[in-house]
């Protein structure tokens, strides 16, 4: 089902800048027993990212009300939540533009991610790097066609996830996923300054680990950072959490700090 301006609906004004320039931002949510896990959050990061592009949006009310309605249609699945700045002229000037468009969609849950919790995954390092832009760093906007593109490699390559450089070759995420690697009680996680979507489950599995008595740093480091790594994680809304068995020529088996997320509720559904 989908849902454009609170319509059951799937059509869309070939004229909306989302579509024309990827001129919006979005957030995934899960949805269990018929509500949105984390909504706060995934309703902060909309309000965060659409003010730092600029685009004017006050319907947060109608928008929330939508998602819940939405959400009581599924035992489990997938919610995503698209804001465009919606109807503009040919060009890139927004003076024209007409209200903010929110859209829908309701989705069945991947149910390849509680295999994955238990099995681990592997991942390979992506020849496609990230561009570097200070300005759009950390916001989920809808220009992803890097990712695309990663996620192309990964299919061609049968390959389940991505190590993701930037164009200097630092680590800095996954094509889907945040990634965090454990060396003793510190926990490193790269610095997202200049590439690279700020994931609402990264905050909240370091805000866990961080109460559990580890100790974060945002860094950043070349791949090789990750070699002694006592574990390595990578996380999103959906996954929550999941252990990382090999990147490329190294291996890692699941450790102290998978044991405890999984012990603090950050499974799998």
């Amino acid at each position: 089902m989908q849902l454009i301006n609170g319509v059951n609906t799937s059509q869309l004004s070939s004229l909306d800048r989302g579509l024309q320039f990827g001129d919006g931002c979005f957030t995934t949510a899960q949805v269990n027993a018929g509500k949105v896990r984390f909504l706060t959050h995934h309703l902060a990061r909309l309000a965060h990212d659409s003010q730092r592009l600029g685009i004017q949006f006050d319907a947060w009310p109608e928008l929330a009300q939508e998602i819940n309605m939405l959400a009581q249609q599924s035992d489990l699945g997938v919610i995503k939540i698209l804001l465009t700045r919606g109807v503009g002229g040919r060009g890139y000037s927004a003076a024209d533009c007409t209200e903010t468009q929110r859209i829908l969609s309701l989705a069945p849950y991947p149910t390849h991610y509680a295999a994955w919790q238990q099995q681990g995954v592997t991942l390979i390092t992506s020849p496609i790097p990230l561009g570097m832009n200070p300005y759009l760093a950390g916001i989920k906007h809808l220009n992803r066609l890097e990712q695309v593109l990663i996620k192309n490699y990964l299919d061609r390559q049968g390959a389940q996830e991505a190590l993701v450089l930037d164009s200097q070759g630092n680590v800095v995420e996954c094509c889907a996923a945040n990634i965090l690697w454990r060396k003793g009680q510190q926990i490193f996680t790269p610095a997202l300054t200049h590439s690279g979507v700020e994931g609402i489950m990264k905050g909240l599995v370091i805000e866990a680990l961080q109460a559990e008595g580890y100790h974060c740093r945002h860094v950043t480091q070349a791949p090789t950072a990750l070699e002694q790594a006592d574990e390595v994680i990578i996380c999103n809304a959906l996954m929550p959490v999941l252990p990382v068995t090999r990147i490329d020529q190294w291996h890692y088996h699941p450790g102290e700090a998978m044991a405890t997320l999984i012990k603090l509720g950050f499974t799998a559904s």
